[in-house]
């Protein structure tokens, strides 16, 4: 009687373990909570010149007529592709998707006319597989 119910636990105990570690493996393949790249800036601004943010603020006046958002990511890992998504109100507005180069640094940027758009924006970075990895914020008087 006690083999038998010895026999049982263990057969027990070892489908637990089975499906325990049939699960645990399955979760670390959905997973990615690391990007392939670092973001080491992220800032809105005016314009773009010689590859560098100009009148970068967080709040612009009503009559900017575009505002560009400026991204420097570093130590990329491979060739992937990331979205500037514009949201205005909560509502997005304009998603603009741009490739990113494997190597030290790479520094890009999007830009979007605002219409006169006045309150809150928000440009979230968003990685190829839709994860927001970072947004800036700022504010149309």
């Amino acid at each position: 009687m006690k083999r038998r119910k010895a026999v049982r636990f263990g057969f027990f105990l070892i489908i637990i373990l089975t499906l325990g570690i049939g699960f645990q493996a399955y979760g670390q393949e959905k997973s990615k909570d690391i990007a392939d790249f670092n973001i080491a800036r992220l800032v809105v601004g005016t314009g773009v010149e010689k590859s560098e943010p100009v009148g970068t603020a967080e709040t612009f006046p009503v009559s900017t007529e575009k505002v560009y958002c400026f991204i420097e990511a570093t130590q990329i890992q491979k060739d992937t592709e990331i979205s500037f998504v514009w949201s205005y109100g909560g509502k997005e507005m304009l998603k603009t998707t741009i490739p990113l180069k494997a190597g030290d640094k790479w520094r890009t940027y999007a830009n979007k006319n605002l219409r006169g758009l006045k309150g809150e924006w928000k440009v979230e970075i968003k990685d190829s597989d839709g994860k927001v990895l970072k947004d800036v914020k700022f504010k149309m008087e």
